[in-house]
């Protein structure tokens, strides 16, 4: 069984397309063999900045001869259908079978195709992976009609096995596959010829050329982590930057060298990057004063002077760079200390958040008063949220971020603190981007916390004003992910609000913005819609309870686009929908925190579900309570219970919900239900009160003996009517008791 190495030799690749690109040659590839007859052991791919490899062993010599019967038309039928079907199998008229068959003489094709070699197939499957590749970008070059993402310059394609290697014939516009390469392109450039992967593998290595891309990287890390240790500093680690830079190059020379005195009192994370994104340099940091004093660039070629000259001229651009870093940073203080943050932010009022939702600075103002309002809940001082919200996004017109927007945020706190303000609000200025994602830190100062809610707040509530959710896999303003930040800032941060209500505030605010859009004054707004609601109310949070309490959605939707003079499809009742947006992700963020769907449905359906904190503790207990033998059976007679009781006020058409009198209990097990919900609802009612809910849950698992004696010694059903009503209110008791902790209705099993 041969072996088969491909390698596409080209012009650079861009390093973004390596991984990809590599991972697409080992997918055409192999999937053209298996539809073609050829199976294999293993496939692997590699790549560096000029060539794509594959190396597939344990390929078949050639592929199984295939025999196909195809059923025609009648003997007799028209000419048209039987040249139709001679057409589809290649065949002419007297190589068709005839056979007999209750319908009378039917043709039939008999198509045998012979097995082929590996080297056909693979010249067949190889040309046709590489005029179809799947590049981001490509071009054409030469006369040729090839595409390919640069000018490709060889392709090497052999088949080996014991008794050596063959090339496999293939000619793609004017390439001749061949069995050689090329080594380094300055340290080696000569002709190579292999005879398999593994003698490829090391005659590239000694050429200079180091085939695997992991192999590339860990060699970089490893120079660079010596260099910096040797003279007491520490690399920044840069995940992303490392794979980059070990597609830029096929044989990595490590390189460190200083930066400017002028440049090291740059905030570090300036310096870093604009090392990153301008040179694709590595950061170098003092871990006693936290500086970045050096850098690390990773060359592609070994020189006489040991790199000095390479070291000279990245020394030279680096510092043009960084003096233009230099000059934003200063010219953002200078501001900073003549107009404050305040004065920074006021370019924002020109810059637009979105045609249906204001400015930035409209933006902010709305931030601003929601911040407030959520201080007091997350144990912030109003005044100091209010501040950092106003001035949180002030570094979105500063030059800094203007070049690097990465930076926005972290700019910001330091703009705040340069203006003298707090270190609660300098750290809320960076951190209420936070979470950005699943994994990404959740802030804990309080007025960062407050800030953080606003805006996310904000945003949904902004985008759901003007219907523009989240569809499908469309989510073009990242809805969800600020629905998630809001849970995990609630979540980690053990807040306990409302939700609805400050949703109703984020909307109070969209819609007064919509009505100043509008051309409208406020005292305006309250007269006319007092008089278009037929209330004796000017206050918009009154009118809006107003408007709930009296009109359906719709209706709600007609009077208010009336009362701003706005199109009716701008406004939408959603805070009941948003809000159930916001239980959908929820419910993804606990199932993979191992709380069942079925739980989560079940403490969703109880009173106070807007109180994340308060759902998240009731769905916890009940979790752990269900994984339990007492938590399981419990469940079982619940249900057993409400199925009768349900079925028998179905039938008797009146809801058995008052009146269960121990004086007419019979048996023992019955009288024992009686003394056992008492003391079940004894406990659980304070348990309750005070959101003990694990307590809530062990007084009800106390039910679980009391019940599945009473199932198994008395019948519900009497035939005396006293008894059975008697019965069935008691059972009414034990849905009562138990759906006061949640709705086990809901549970499934």
């Amino acid at each position: 069984m041969p072996d088969l190495l491909i390698e596409l030799f080209s012009e650079e690749i861009p390093a973004r397309m390596q991984v990809k690109a590599a991972e697409d040659l080992r997918r055409l590839v192999t999937d053209g063999l298996v539809e073609a007859g050829l199976t294999y052991a293993g496939a692997a791919a590699f790549s560096t900045p000029r060539r794509l490899v594959l190396s597939v062993n344990g390929l078949l010599a050639e592929s199984k001869p295939v025999r196909e019967e195809r059923k025609g038309p009648k003997a007799d039928a028209p000419e048209k259908a039987i040249e139709g079907f001679l057409r589809s199998t290649g065949l002419t008229r007297d190589q068709l079978v005839e056979r007999e068959d209750k319908k009378g003489t039917i043709l039939f094709a008999v198509i045998e195709k012979p097995g082929r070699t590996a080297a056909e197939i693979v010249a067949e499957v190889l040309e046709k992976a590489i005029r179809t590749f799947p590049w981001p970008k490509s071009m054409r070059w030469g006369a040729g009609s090839l595409r390919w993402v640069r000018p490709l310059h060889s392709i090497l394609c052999i088949l080996s096995d014991e008794a050596g290697a063959e090339v496999v014939p293939l000619e793609i516009d004017g390439i001749t596959a061949g069995k050689t390469t090329q080594g380094h392109r300055f340290m080696a450039p000569a002709q190579i010829a292999v005879s398999g992967f593994e003698d490829y593998e090391a005659k590239l290595k000694r050429a200079f050329v180091v085939l695997r891309a992991e192999e590339r990287a860990e060699l970089i890390w490893h120079d660079a982590t010596n260099q910096a240790f040797a003279q007491g500093l520490e690399v920044v680690e840069d995940r992303g930057l490392l794979a980059e830079v070990a597609g830029l190059v096929e044989w990595p020379v490590v390189l460190m060298g200083p930066i400017g005195e002028a440049f090291l009192d740059l905030p570090p994370e300036v310096l870093q990057t604009s090392m990153k994104e301008h040179q694709k340099f590595f950061s170098v940091r003092n871990p006693k004063t936290g500086r970045i004093e050096r850098f690390v660039t990773v060359a592609n070629i070994e020189t006489a002077d040991n790199g000095a000259t390479i070291l000279a001229g990245n020394g030279k651009v680096l510092s043009a760079r960084l003096s233009d870093a230099k000059f934003f940073w200063e010219n953002d203080l200078r501001t900073v200390a003549d107009e404050g943050l305040t004065g920074m932010a006021e370019g924002l009022a020109n810059v637009t958040f979105h045609n249906k939702l204001g400015s930035q600075a409209d933006r902010i103002a709305r931030i601003a008063a929601l911040a407030a309002e959520i201080a007091q809940r997350v144990g912030a001082d109003p005044d100091e949220a209010r501040k950092a919200a106003e001035v949180a996004k002030a570094d979105l017109q500063s030059e800094m971020v203007g070049e690097f927007p990465d930076l926005q945020g972290l700019m910001g706190r330091y703009y705040a603190k340069a203006a003298g303000l707090s270190d609660a609000v300098a750290a809320a200025c960076q951190e209420h981007y936070s979470p950005l994602g699943p994994s990404d830190d959740v802030p804990a100062a309080p007025v960062s916390v407050a800030v953080a809610l606003a805006d996310k707040i904000d945003t949904l509530t902004g985008f759901w004003v003007i219907n523009e959710k989240p569809t499908g896999s469309k989510d073009p303003f990242a809805l969800r992910r600020a629905g998630l930040g809001v849970i995990r800032l609630v979540l980690d941060n053990r807040v306990r609000f409302n939700l609805l209500k400050q949703l109703d505030s984020g909307e109070a605010g969209h819609y007064w913005d919509l009505a100043g859009r509008a051309g409208h004054e406020i005292e305006a707004d309250e007269e006319r819609a007092a008089k278009i609601l037929g209330v004796p109310h000017a206050d918009f949070s009154t009118i809006r309870s107003e408007m709930r309490s009296r009109y359906d959605e719709k209706e709600q939707s007609q009077r208010l686009a009336e009362l701003f003079d706005i199109p009716a499809a701008s406004i939408v009742g959603f805070v009941p929908d948003l809000l159930t947006f916001l239980h959908d992700r929820l419910k993804v963020f606990l199932k993979d925190q191992g709380i069942p769907h079925d739980v989560i449905d079940a403490c969703l359906a109880m009173p106070g579900n807007d109180d994340l904190t308060l759902l998240v503790k009731r769905a916890e207990a009940l979790a752990a309570f269900l994984k339990t033998d007492d938590g399981e059976n419990l469940l079982q007679g619940f249900k057993r219970a409400n199925n009768i009781l349900s079925q028998a006020e179905e039938k008797d058409g009146v809801e058995y919900s008052y009146g269960a009198d121990p004086k007419w209990a019979e048996m023992d097990e019955e009288k024992a239900l009686f003394t056992a919900l008492d003391a079940a609802e004894a406990a659980i009612k304070p348990a309750m009160e005070q959101e003990d809910f694990a307590a809530a849950m062990t007084a009800m698992a106390a039910l679980r003996a009391p019940i599945d004696a009473f199932f198994t010694a008395v019948q519900v059903n009497a035939e005396n009517s006293v008894l059975r009503r008697n019965r069935l209110n008691l059972l009414s008791r034990i849905r009562t008791i138990c759906l006061s902790v949640a709705d086990l209705t809901k549970l499934d099993g």
